[in-house]
C-alpha cells in the first residue's frame, strides 16, 4: 500500500506532529518490542477527534487497526498496512461517581485499580498486575486471579468506523473467555464505566499488594513480552504443560520460553515476529505430542508476515 500524501496532509492538520506519524516502527509501541512499520500511526486526543479520524479514513478508503498500549499483541515483521489508532495519555482520564468509575480507554489497568482502591472501591484488585490498557482489557475480557472485566464493566462508549459515537450496556457486550463483541464489530472502545462495591481501603490495598508481589515473583517482567502467550486450555494451565514438556528456556532466534514462567514467550534480544511464531508452533506441536492438549495463542497477531 503506497502512502497517500493527501491523507497525510489532512491528518497532520487535524492531529499535529506529536499525534501523527508516518511509517512508524511498531516495535516502539508494543511491549514485545517487536513489529514492522505502520503506514500511519494516530493518537486521538478524545472521542470527538477520533470520530473525525474515522471520517477521514473512510474518505480515503484507508483500513485501520485499533491498539491499546500494545501489551497483548504481536505485530508481524512487515508491519501494518493502513492506519493504527492508539489510545494514549489524553484518553486515560478517570473519575469516580459513587460506586462507579468512568475512565478513558487509554488508562492503564494498574492505575485504574489503584484509583479504585484510593476511593474505597473493591472488585478491581484482580487487574492490578495485568499489563495493559482499560480499553484493551475490555476488548479481550482480560482477567487474572479471582476476576475478569465482565464482572465489573457496565457500560462502554465506542466510535464506529463511520464516526458515530455509540453506547453499549452490559448485556450487549457479549463477554466470554477472552472475548467481547468488539472483536467482531471493529469499533474503537473509548470510555468505560465500571461498577464496583464499597470496601475497606486498607484491605483493598493489601490485596493489591499481595497480587503485585505474586506477579513480580513469578512473571518475567524484566524482559519484553506480550504477557501470557497462550489461552488456558480447559482443565489445565498452559505454563504447567509447557514446563512439564521440558520447554522452559527453549529458544528460536531471539524468542525464548521464559525460564521464570513457561507461559510467557519473551524477547531475549532482537527477536523477530517470525521467531515468535516459530517458537509458538514448536511449543504447540510438542505439548500436543506429549499431552494431547492443543494450545492456542492468547496474544493477538496482527500485520503482514
Amino acid at each position: 500500500m503506497s502512502l497517500n500524501q493527501d491523507f497525510i496532509r489532512e491528518a497532520s492538520a487535524l492531529l499535529g506532529q506529536e499525534q501523527f506519524f508516518v511509517s512508524e516502527p511498531m516495535s516502539k509501541h508494543t511491549t514485545f518490542n517487536i513489529g514492522g512499520p505502520a503506514d500511519y500511526l494516530l493518537f486521538p486526543a478524545n472521542m470527538e477527534q477520533l470520530s473525525q479520524i474515522f471520517v477521514l479514513l473512510k474518505n480515503y478508503d484507508i483500513p485501520h487497526t485499533i491498539l491499546g498500549n500494545g501489551s497483548n499483541v504481536l505485530v508481524l515483521d512487515k508491519g501494518i498496512r493502513g492506519a493504527v489508532i492508539k489510545m494514549h495519555a489524553p484518553m486515560s482520564y478517570k473519575r469516580c461517581e459513587g460506586n462507579r468509575i468512568i475512565a478513558g480507554a487509554g488508562a492503564y489497568l494498574k492505575h485504574v485499580s489503584q484509583f479504585a482502591a484510593e476511593n474505597g472501591l473493591t472488585g478491581m484488585e484482580f487487574a492490578c498486575g495485568i499489563p495493559g490498557s482499560l480499553g484493551g482489557a475490555v476488548f479481550m475480557n482480560a482477567g487474572a486471579y479471582d476476576g475478569d472485566m465482565s464482572g465489573i464493566v457496565v457500560q462502554v462508549k465506542t466510535v464506529t468506523h463511520n464516526g458515530k459515537i455509540l453506547t453499549y450496556e452490559k448485556d450487549e457486550l457479549d463477554f466470554g473467555y477472552r472475548h467481547s463483541v468488539f472483536q467482531h464489530n471493529g469499533q474503537a472502545i473509548c470510555e468505560i464505566t465500571l461498577e464496583l462495591a464499597s470496601g475497606d481501603k486498607e484491605a483493598i490495598q493489601a490485596k493489591i499488594d499481595d497480587f503485585t508481589q505474586r506477579r513480580e515473583s513469578k512473571q518475567p517482567l524484566e524482559m519484553p513480552s506480550a504477557g501470557s502467550t497462550f489461552k488456558r486450555p480447559q482443565g489445565y494451565f498452559a505454563g504447567t504443560l509447557i514446563d512439564e514438556t521440558g520447554l522452559k528456556g527453549l529458544q528460536v532466534g531471539g524468542a525464548q520460553i521464559s525460564t521464570k514462567h513457561a507461559g510467557f514467550v519473551v524477547n531475549s534480544g532482537n527477536a523477530t515476529a517470525a521467531d515468535v511464531l516459530k517458537l509458538i508452533k514448536e511449543v504447540q506441536d510438542r505439548v500436543y505430542a506429549k499431552n494431547g492438549v492443543k494450545l492456542f495463542p492468547e496474544v493477538r497477531i496482527i500485520g503482514e508476515q
